[in-house]
């Protein structure tokens, strides 16, 4: 691809090349699932590193900016290295002469200056040559520029296997080789190990076989070590827990039977992670409850709707200072619900341990209470039960019951019994919905706001 061929990851380079790509980003990011920054607009664009994969094919990382106090300087950092107030996002950018008819919503544009001016622009990772030629990176390890591709050797991965992008809504994009692998591709980068490659494969080590292990992984070193991508083995038959706790509401069935069994799968991953992960002491419920009350007052700023509630669901987070401080804190999956569990036969399976992606990498890796996984996957079964009309809080009441019994059997302590703890998570978690609602799915924000009204007013 001779257009390409003269890019270098240099200032002077960076900033060329993003004079390509800036009209097109500011208009394609904010139209994405994964983009974070929706609702506010992309003031600045700074082209962090890039690296031809392969032909036709560009890696990015680029800070996207919301400061407004940076314009002009695309593709430059700004004094000291330090980027302007944004987020890191991961891109594989194709590029051609002619776009085809198959490009579809792959296409991103054609450029109209710089070095790539005149050539058309796609999201390679709707391109099914780009997802075969990333797989094959993954099946030989060895570096591109600052590109690191490794892998398990215990763990060997066939070739020819034929890819499809996973069509879903969600924060990062995966793609499906021969229904025998998943690959997460991650979009918003933050520095460090990710979760979703250090958990599987520390719970691996602890032989949990309630988590998929990783098989292959990809990270960089530029600008700063950061994890990209794990490839997982797949599990084609199962299903997730929405789609079966929906289906179960659609038919009239129950599905207390399957949320014990869930209950007592999350127990068992929780004693695994406190294994591969010996954090000990105990939760510092004085720093939690301030934390919280924070997250409160950033999500009343954004959604007025929430602010009538506010004194109310303090009272939910003051109640830590003085209630019974429960487990000893522990590395925890994070952002745990009904769609980050398989059921695949009888058993359920646990996945995506990257955590809420809107929280810094340094907390979703950090020693908390797994109350805060329980209190998320509560949420997750009045979430189901708000899907259709007329609301059956009774099936989420029997599914509650069920999942915390389920848990109790194996996990040796009663949820139940923590209730001031279980009250603040489940009200932290509600403020959480309703700010990713308001800014994502503006149509679900009822479903947060009614457990907003009941914890603020009958503190339940």
């Amino acid at each position: 691809m001779t257009k390409t061929a003269s890019l270098r990851p240099s200032v002077c380079g960076l900033a060329r090349s993003m004079a390509s790509l800036d009209g097109l980003l500011r208009e394609w990011l904010p139209r994405q699932r994964w983009f974070a920054g929706k609702d506010r607009p992309v003031t600045d664009l700074i082209l962090l590193s890039m690296t031809e994969l392969f032909p036709g094919c560009l890696h990015l990382l680029v800070h996207a900016g919301h400061s407004g106090g940076h314009a002009g300087l695309a593709g430059v950092p700004s004094p000291g290295g330090t980027p302007p107030p944004g987020d890191c996002y991961q891109l594989l950018l194709g590029v051609r002469e002619h776009p085809t008819p198959r490009l579809g919503r792959a296409l991103i544009g054609r450029a109209q200056e710089g070095p790539l001016a005149g050539m058309t622009v796609y999201d390679a990772l709707q391109d099914p040559r780009t997802a075969q030629l990333l797989l094959e990176r993954l099946r030989h390890p060895g570096s591109a520029g600052p590109l690191r591709f490794e892998a398990d050797p215990a763990s060997p991965v066939p070739a020819g296997l034929v890819p499809r992008l996973l069509d879903a809504e969600q924060s990062n994009s995966s793609l499906i080789y021969g229904d025998a692998f998943i690959l997460k591709v991650f979009r918003r980068i933050q520095p460090g190990v990710n979760p979703d490659l250090e958990v599987p494969g520390a719970l691996a080590g602890q032989g949990c076989d309630r988590v998929p292990a990783p098989v292959a992984w990809f990270r960089t070193t530029q600008p700063q070590q950061a994890t990209l991508g794990v490839l997982q083995p797949f599990l084609p038959d199962a299903s997730d827990g929405w789609a079966l706790a929906l289906h179960a509401l659609a038919t009239g069935d129950e599905f207390t039977a399957e949320a014990r069994e869930l209950g007592r799968a999350t127990a068992e991953v929780h004693l695994a992670l406190a294994a591969a992960f010996p954090a000990g002491g105990r939760c510092e419920n004085r720093r939690t409850a301030a934390a919280m009350a924070e997250r409160l007052d950033a999500a009343a700023h954004s959604v007025p709707k929430l602010r009538p509630f506010v004194p109310g669901l303090r009272t939910a987070f003051s109640a830590l200072l003085t209630c019974d401080p429960g487990p000893p804190a522990q590395r925890i999956h994070g952002d745990l619900h009904l769609g980050q569990v398989l059921r695949a036969g009888r058993e359920w399976f646990v996945i995506d341990f990257e955590g809420e992606p809107s929280r810094p990498l340094a907390e979703r890796r950090s020693a908390q209470s797994p109350v805060r996984d329980i209190a998320g996957m509560l949420r997750s079964f009045d979430y189901a039960a708000r899907q259709r009309r007329p609301w059956r809080p009774r099936w989420a009441s029997r599914c509650r019951e069920a999942y915390c019994a389920g848990y109790a059997a194996r996990a040796g302590w009663d949820p139940r019994t923590k209730h001031g703890l279980l009250r603040a998570y489940e009200t932290d978690r509600a403020v959480y919905e309703v700010l990713y609602e308001a800014r994502h799915r503006p149509d679900w924000l009822p479903v947060p706001m009614a457990a907003i009204e009941r914890l603020a007013v009958r503190g339940d």
